[in-house]
């Protein structure tokens, strides 16, 4: 594992050799909470590559899957640290430091279209309230990425609320973990790279994971045959931030050019795993061996109800949580969506 003394020394070896590269040349590592191989990561990859491209080589950018040098909760210090440059990673799994990151990682409930978080967070406040989160931690946030709306892991036939209760199920820290709690399930927060493992073992019955065509090609309905598609319940915030003595370094034009690379990925990323979801439904159910759930909207309105009553229980926990409910609410009682 790289050291931040050890790092220290690379950075005075890379600054006072006389033929080192151009002072205008970047190169950082960032960490990701997805592993080698999942979509999401090659999609990440894919950005990384296109960073190198945008800005002509000034700054190239090394994606590490999760637990390359940290666990998947310890990158933001990490990145404080010098450790590592940045990350890209669900938000929720810092709602330990602060209630705050996990209402705003993911207001289960809240949205019902990657669009709609996307324009909160560059036009109702979202991105300026990130960075009011993220900056005294040492970091500067980017921009929001999501894989879009999740479909639901589940053994066990699935067709409305009262079916969540007593349920055994992988639901990350934070808002997802505490409104499935609400709806009788019972959560617990493991990382994404061990949900098959915890399935196959009977540990858990169901998992809030990721969208349904990653599920379909990690093996999961082949242990779990009861998906519920489209999802109800789950669109998670991943953030794309770094170092901010990092990012206050870069020139403003390589800060532009990240800024504009980043809503490109979320776009990106959101239209590749739409038409991968597309086709590995349409595979599955060809297939016939598994049983696709779709929750009636009498069905999704409960979960909804169950969870907004939790937004306003998280908001008392801390100041930043309030913050957060107030400008959530305040951006959709104006959009007409509340």
């Amino acid at each position: 594992m790289k050291t931040l003394a050890g790092a220290a020394v690379a950075i005075t070896m890379s600054v006072s050799a006389p033929f080192a590269a151009n002072a205008q040349d970047y190169s950082f590592k960032f960490q990701s909470s997805d592993p080698a191989g999942n979509p999401n990561f090659i999609i990440q990859q894919e950005w990384a590559e296109r960073v190198g491209t945008l800005t002509g080589g000034r700054i190239s950018i090394e994606m590490l899957p999760v637990g390359s040098v940290v666990e998947h909760n310890e990158t933001q210090d990490a990145i404080a640290a010098g450790i590592l440059d940045g990350h890209i990673t669900d938000t929720s799994y810092f709602s330990g430091k602060d209630p705050a990151f996990g209402l705003i990682a993911n207001p289960v409930g809240a949205w019902s279209d990657p669009q709609e978080m996307f324009r909160f967070m560059e036009y109702g406040g979202g991105k300026e309230l990130m960075n009011s989160l993220v900056e005294p931690y040492g970091l500067h946030f980017i921009g929001a990425t999501t894989p879009g709306l999740e479909a639901f892991v589940s053994a066990v036939p699935l067709d409305g609320v009262d079916d969540l209760k007593g349920l055994k199920m992988r639901a990350p820290e934070g808002m997802v973990n505490e409104v499935f709690a609400a709806a009788g399930a019972t959560p617990v927060n493991i990382p994404g790279s061990e949900v098959f493992t915890s399935l196959d073992k009977k540990v858990i019955e169901a998992a809030d994971y990721t969208v349904f065509s990653t599920n379909q090609a990690q093996g999961l309905h082949d242990i779990a045959k009861h998906p519920v598609y489209p999802g109800f319940h789950s669109m998670p915030l991943v953030e794309v931030s770094m170092n901010k003595a990092k990012w206050d370094g870069l020139p403003a034009d390589l800060q532009e050019i990240l800024t504009v690379s980043v809503r490109d990925l979320a776009q990106d990323e959101v239209s590749q795993l739409v038409a991968k979801d597309m086709k590995a439904v349409a595979e599955a159910r060809a297939k016939g061996d598994i049983t696709i759930h779709n929750w009636s909207q009498e069905e999704r309105n409960k979960f909804r109800a169950i969870a907004t009553k939790q937004w306003a229980k998280v908001a008392e926990r801390s100041e930043n949580a309030k913050k957060v409910y107030d400008t959530l609410m305040e951006y959709l009682t104006s959009q007409g969506m509340i």
